[in-house]
């Protein structure tokens, strides 16, 4: 498995595994374990959830799923926004321990940002990272300027990593965002790197695909993890799909397509708000 090494000096797998929307109906939930399980087992020890997801079922069955292999597997967590600040923190915390079954999470993110200070919440990771509750701590879904109070604020440099939309046809990063976080050395970890499964169909990628002997999505999925600062966290339940997830790794596009990639899905020429889904 392919690794990011994070500002902390800490190596994670370039290749994750997502779970927005698994936890979501107990008749799903063996499929959803194997998922976890198999995810693992191939190098995918990178597994991404949140207290939003399912409000909570995402984690409770992500907890189910690494009962025993605790060790094996590199844990992420989201909080709510209105969960954030020094008082409701620490327990969003504990109940998102309890459901995962687990003493430690290993980056707990701030899922977006509302209206509590920044330094509030870097405050309380801050205090839960001394307590052991979490080993490193980042965020999700904040645009350049939100980044820069981000690093004016107590704590604030400390963040691990930035979790964003980031895709083919969602480039719009890259204009000041992605700059910025590489200045700062801050990866990217990338949530619906194949535009939840819309790329999949798409022509460009699919006639790239048949050079490499690969599906669009892969070639979706190789386009993000051309970069050496990227973290990638497709969701998938069959194992085939999580195979063929894996196999993207191998995948290396070439100059020309790059080319074709960059004329289907151009590159942002000015600044634009941040999408998320």
């Amino acid at each position: 498995m392919r690794t990011v090494q994070l500002p902390c000096g800490e190596k994670v797998p370039a290749l994750g595994l997502g779970t927005w929307k698994m936890g979501e109906r107990g008749g799903d939930k063996s499929k959803e374990i194997t998922a976890v399980r198999t995810a693992i087992d191939l190098g995918m020890t990178l597994i991404d959830t949140a207290e939003m997801y399912a409000e909570g079922g995402s984690e409770k069955m992500i907890g189910e799923a690494i009962a025993g292999r605790r060790n094996e597997v590199f844990l992420v967590s989201k909080i709510y926004p209105h969960n954030a600040g020094k008082a409701n923190t620490p327990v969003a915390c504990e109940r998102s321990l309890k459901r995962l079954g687990t003493d430690r999470i290993d980056l707990y993110l701030l899922h977006w940002r509302d209206r509590k200070p920044l330094a509030e919440t870097m405050e309380a990771f801050q205090k839960l990272k001394a307590e052991g509750k979490i080993r490193h701590y980042g965020v999700s879904n904040l645009d350049t300027d939100d980044m820069e109070e981000l690093w004016g604020v107590a704590g604030g440099p400390l963040t691990q990593v930035n979790q964003v939309y980031y895709n083919p046809a969602a480039r719009g990063i890259e204009f000041d965002l992605l700059p910025w976080q590489r200045k700062h050395r801050v990866p990217i970890m990338a949530y619906s790197p194949v535009d939840q499964a819309r790329l999949a169909g798409d022509k460009t990628l699919a006639a790239i695909g048949k050079r490499h002997d690969a599906t669009a999505a892969q070639v979706a999925l190789a386009w993000g993890l051309r970069q050496p600062d990227s973290i990638v966290i497709p969701k998938a339940v069959r194992p085939e799909h999580l195979k063929q997830n894996v196999a993207a790794l191998d995948i290396k596009l070439t100059a020309e397509d790059l080319a074709e990639i960059d004329k289907a899905f151009p590159p942002p020429r000015a600044k634009k708000r941040l999408e998320m889904t």
